[in-house]
């Protein structure tokens, strides 16, 4: 019984998303030509579950290039207003299209000098009749069995936002880069904003050795670097190859005297290397295609001196995963 009656809810709600889908019309597009064309900002308002759903339209809209805020309509009575500028557009939402706190600011917003796009699911609402566009949000039946608890008309808003806000960003040409800028703090952030240079060890940090070293003083540098590999260096200081952990466990799995070796008998020749301006993102994808732990970082490819080293620890550590 139980899970017959979440089945049936969920049905409700899809068939409301389809109807919706469906009746999607010149209006829509309206809607988002105007928004494209405001110099001003968007401001949606809604009481109730309408409000949160609005919250989250509001905020979806920001993230995606369309600056956009939340403004509750019963603060507005009270003052907050003056948060709408002239030519801003105000996306109004109610399913009625008769709450009554919403209906109070309207004609403020009108003397206001912004433009109404009103959401309803009844278009002979006052709502409706008072917005410079209408988007219905009608539904046939809500999922709640009494009919009374917002359900498939919330989602049904819900879905028209997001339409809303993926539409303006197609239009804008709004890129996964712009978008990691609204969103420094988050994985895609960092993996779209942090470059090798803003991870990497430089300077004294940076474990080389000459090629004639002695194996003892690279097994030194190797190990107080702590970095589990050290860069073998010609006389102009050019990356001739790596010695990893792994290289030195093999050669002693040989039979191998490496103490009484210079350094570049054992290391590894034409090592794995990035920019220090390439993405973060890249180095990891790199660490992994190669199954390594460790990339030499070079100012350009004509420059073959190492200036930093990023290790996977670090990439992990800044959430690069």
């Amino acid at each position: 019984m139980i899970l017959e009656e979440a089945r049936k809810v969920i049905r409700i709600e899809a068939e409301a998303l389809q109807a919706l889908a469906d009746s999607i019309n010149g209006e829509f597009e309206r809607a988002v030509r105007l928004i494209l064309a405001t110099r001003g900002r968007v401001v949606v308002t809604g009481m109730g579950k309408s409000g949160l759903i609005g919250q989250k339209i509001a905020s979806t809209m920001a993230s995606t290039g369309t600056p956009a805020f939340f403004l509750h309509p019963a603060e507005g009575i009270h003052g907050d207003l003056g948060m709408i500028m002239k030519g801003d557009v105000v996306i109004a939402i109610s399913n009625s299209g008769e709450t009554d706190e919403v209906c109070r600011i309207l004609p403020v917003i009108k003397r206001l000098g912004a433009s109404l796009v009103a959401m309803s699911g009844n278009p002979n609402s006052t709502l409706a009749k008072a917005g410079d566009i209408f988007l219905d949000i009608s539904v046939k039946e809500e999922a709640c069995p009494l009919g009374l608890a917002p359900t498939a008309s919330t989602t049904a808003t819900l879905a028209m936002g997001d339409a809303l806000a993926v539409a303006l960003l197609l239009e804008r040409g709004f890129s996964p880069e712009d978008f990691a800028l609204f969103h420094p703090g988050g994985s895609l952030g960092k993996k779209l904003l942090l470059t090798v240079e803003d991870v990497m060890h430089a300077g004294d940090a940076v474990p080389v050795v000459a090629e004639d070293a002695a194996m003892h003083d690279a097994l030194f540098v190797m190990t107080s670097k702590g970095l589990g590999v050290v860069g073998v260096t010609d006389a102009a200081g050019a990356l001739l190859g790596v010695i990893t952990d792994g290289d030195l466990r093999r050669a002693l799995g040989r039979g191998v005297d490496i103490l009484h070796l210079p350094a570049r008998e054992l290391m590894t020749r034409n090592p794995k290397r990035i920019g220090r301006g390439e993405l973060a993102a890249k180095a990891l994808q790199r660490m992994e295609q190669h199954a390594i732990t460790s990339l030499f970082v070079f100012n350009d490819e004509g420059d073959d001196r190492p200036v930093g080293v990023v290790h996977l620890h670090d990439l992990l550590k800044v959430g690069i995963a």
